[in-house]
């Protein structure tokens, strides 16, 4: 199954409903599609090395210099928000979910170094977040939720 992006979702569990790429979806509920309908992506495809729009986000997240964070080099994938949409407990107790479950966002999983945990970094055309947690997701805490540079 071809997408805009070049990406391969033939495998995806969540193919059958997915909100993201018109190819599959309903459309325009996928950043990546929405980087490839921006036409930033028409000379690259996102998940191709000199992607512009997926260099200039790995740059944002190296910018953070979040302490104990090795640098990005190319880590970005899909994620599908249902599997990265966890839930944090602000410190009044509150309990929030800061991404759409039927969005396709920017974002991967890297282990931290010494640790049981590993860094979950996720972006939408206006946010960047960097969360910590542990295995499948326990004690997530937000670690950086930013605007993102225009």
């Amino acid at each position: 199954m071809e997408t805009i992006c070049g990406l391969d979702c033939s495998d995806c569990s969540k193919k059958d409903s997915c909100p993201g790429c018109e190819t599959v979806g309903s459309g325009g509920k996928c950043v990546i599609y929405a980087c490839a309908q921006k036409g930033s992506c028409k000379s690259c495809r996102p998940f191709e090395p000199n992607c512009g729009e997926k260099k200039k986000l790995i740059k944002e997240f190296n910018d953070l210099h979040i302490e104990g964070m090795e640098e990005i080099k190319d880590c970005m994938n899909a994620l599908f928000g249902h599997f990265i949409n966890l839930e944090y407990t602000l410190p009044s107790g509150q309990k929030v979910k800061l991404w759409d479950d039927q969005r396709i966002y920017w974002g991967n999983q890297v282990e931290k170094k010494g640790s049981d945990r590993c860094w979950g970094l996720t972006a939408d055309e206006n946010y960047l977040l960097v969360c910590e947690y542990g295995e499948n997701g326990a004690d997530p805490e937000i670690v950086c939720f930013k605007r993102r540079h225009k």
